[in-house]
């Protein structure tokens, strides 16, 4: 990471350690190493993780789709919401996040190479969802995710990750608060970093392969 950020114009990228299937204990170790932000793909899976390491102090991201009939429970237990892609989502969420707590930093994801599989907002609808994000004083638009397509010719990825700073530069034109451009996982985080991630997503390099997912948490939680 700190060598990909060396080219001029990178900053040094935030790194989100993917703790999905793992186990508290696991998540503990690196917290103990200083790793601060952990992300997760199921809400249902990610509670009881926030609730048992609650002392820790640790940043929780929710990276996997979000359902909305969880989207009261991410609102209020997540510091980060990474995958909004329809205006549904704003509205719950801003509806359902505490006063008492900071605003929600959000991000819109984007589907950026156009899979009929993959969630996300097409590239043309992004900024109608960051003006929209922006008129609710409980979230906060911290700017864009996305996860291109497993493309085996990482100039393919790469062309993928450059579409995706072009989007958030001509956000940042109309949004000049936005910081977060979220791309980039263990098998391609360098060609991320090099074409302007400021947080990239690393799971087994960090944490190993992944392990069997708990029961409750196997299931996928469908878009609605």
């Amino acid at each position: 990471m700190a060598n990909a950020a060396t080219m001029p114009n990178r900053p040094a990228p935030t790194l989100l350690a993917v703790s999905k299937t793992q186990h508290v204990d696991a998540i503990t170790v690196l917290a103990a190493a200083g790793q601060r932000a952990f992300g997760e793909n199921y809400v249902q899976e990610a509670l009881p993780k926030i609730e048992a390491l609650k002392a820790l102090d640790l940043e929780w991201h929710l990276i996997g789709n979000l359902q909305s009939n969880k989207a009261q429970d991410a609102a209020r237990a997540f510091d980060w919401i990474q995958t909004i892609d329809r205006a549904k989502l704003v509205a719950l969420l801003a509806r359902h996040r505490p006063p008492d707590l900071p605003p929600l930093n959000v991000l819109v994801q984007v589907n950026i190479d156009d899979e009929a599989s993959k969630h996300g907002c097409a590239p043309a609808d992004a900024m109608r969802l960051a003006d929209l994000i922006a008129t609710e004083p409980r979230l906060r638009l911290r700017g864009l995710m996305a996860i291109p397509a497993p493309h085996e010719d990482p100039q393919q990825r790469v062309q993928a990750f450059r579409a995706m700073h072009d989007l958030f530069d001509a956000m940042a034109k109309q949004h000049p608060g936005i910081d977060t451009l979220s791309m980039g996982m263990s098998g391609d985080f360098v060609g991320a970093i090099e074409q302007g991630a400021t947080m990239v997503r690393v799971g087994s390099a960090l944490f190993g392969p992944r392990v069997t997912p708990p029961q409750d948490a196997s299931k996928q939680e469908p878009h609605s």
